[in-house]
This record gives C-alpha cells, sequence and structure tokens, in this order.
C-alpha cells in the first residue's frame, strides 16, 4: 500500500528523529500503559479505553485536568495498521463505526516510523478535508499540541520507558 502525498494546503506535518529503536516507538504507540504516558500535553492525564491496534480497531481515550474526573478526548477507528511501520486513523468515523462530525475538525492521521542511523524517523501527517480545516487546526495550536506529545514520545523511548522486558528493544 502506498502512501498518499502531502498535499501542504490540507496536511499539517510534524517531523522528528527520535533516538531510539523503531520497535519502542511502535509499543509507546500500540500499548495503552505506554500510550497514556505521553498522549496528552502534561499536566494533563490521559486514560486509554480501547487501543484495538488493527484495521477497524478502535481508538478511545479520555483526558483528565485533576486526575480524578475524566471527559472524553479521542474516539477514532484505524484504517491501516502496518505492524512496527505505519498507524492510519481517523475521526470522522468513532470506534462503533459510526459517521461523526467531530469538534473542531475532522481529521484523518498518519504515523509513520521509518529506520534512521540515529533511531527512528517519526513523521506525523494529519489530513484534512478542506483549507479551511486545515487553517483553524493549525490556528487551534496544532504544532504546540502535537510538536508536545511528540516530543513526551520521544522523552519516554529515550529514556527506555518503552523498551521491551528482558533489554530487547
Amino acid at each position: 500500500m502506498t502512501t498518499p502525498t502531502i498535499d501542504p494546503e490540507l496536511d499539517l506535518t510534524i517531523e522528528r528523529v527520535i533516538h531510539g529503536p523503531r520497535s519502542s516507538v511502535w509499543r509507546a504507540w500500540t500499548e495503552p500503559a505506554l500510550l497514556e504516558r505521553w498522549w496528552i500535553p502534561a499536566p494533563m492525564v490521559t486514560h486509554v479505553d480501547t487501543l484495538d491496534v488493527r484495521p477497524g480497531g478502535g481508538f478511545v481515550t479520555q483526558m483528565s485536568e485533576d486526575g480524578a474526573t475524566f471527559v472524553p478526548h479521542t474516539d477514532t477507528v484505524f484504517l491501516v495498521v502496518d505492524e512496527g511501520h505505519r498507524l492510519v486513523f481517523t475521526n470522522a468515523v468513532n470506534s462503533s463505526w459510526r459517521p461523526t462530525r467531530p469538534e473542531p475538525v475532522s481529521m484523518t492521521a498518519e504515523i509513520i516510523l521509518v529506520d534512521h542511523p540515529e533511531g527512528t524517523a517519526y513523521t506525523a501527517v494529519v489530513r484534512h478535508g478542506d483549507p479551511a480545516q486545515r487553517r483553524l487546526h493549525e490556528d487551534l495550536g496544532f504544532f504546540d499540541g502535537w510538536g508536545t506529545v511528540t516530543a513526551a514520545l520521544a522523552t519516554l523511548v529515550e529514556q527506555g520507558g518503552a523498551v521491551e522486558q528482558g533489554g530487547a528493544a
């Protein structure tokens, strides 16, 4: 399956080299206990309700400012799962396979992991249906929000927090 090209009029992109193995980055994305450690900018807290990493599987999270009262955050469905390399999910369809009108924007996110001499080349491409949605998402702080959680993901991986038990990554 080929990856669609990036359209700067419709897509927002975060790229970073994470100094750790691709398998550790994958684990941080696909294991609930690890995802909860970086998915929401601190000091907020994440709870993963569903992380069914397969095409058609649900991806549902909640967030909390105080660690006690949680509100819905993400209710999406995985479209593509290329084990260890690529995840694609959308909020235009929820985990119950119902069409949605998510606020504030409808999007499809593609996470791409590629081996790099210094670790893992990490790319997050967030696709929008029209330029107005893309601009709105950027204006709402896309680069700060996604940049912050990407940095938290990198820190988790680079500090060894996503290494498989037994030392193998």
